[in-house]
């Protein structure tokens, strides 16, 4: 969030902080979520530059179009597994995934 923006929300009574915080995460809790979040999103751009709807890469999956979307919203039902074997069905190699995992910003792999 940018600097004028959260001190609009702090003027009109707001408190900003962090998901962590929020939360009330752990460490590894909030290392765990923003994995989640960077590979959710790494997905729905690789599909994306693919050329496959959330269906055609459900097919490959055999899995189902919902899935696929839970899966890029970041759904913390989707197992870490599916979200690696789904970047893996897109091409992904192992070091593309784990540099998404290391960046500090949300990842597109």
């Amino acid at each position: 969030m940018d600097t004028i923006k959260r001190k609009r929300l702090q003027r009109a009574g707001w408190r900003v902080g962090t998901a962590r915080e929020f939360l009330g995460l752990s460490d590894a809790e909030a290392e765990l979520v923003e994995m989640r979040v960077a590979l959710a999103a790494g997905l729905k751009k690789r599909r994306e530059r693919s050329k496959l709807t959330q269906t055609a890469l459900a097919k490959r999956l055999k899995s189902s179009q919902s899935r696929i979307a839970k899966m890029e919203a970041g759904d913390p039902t989707v197992s870490l597994d599916l979200l690696i074997r789904a970047h893996l069905t897109l091409g992904a190699k192992r070091a593309e995934i784990g540099r998404a995992l290391t960046r500090s910003e949300v990842a597109a792999v």
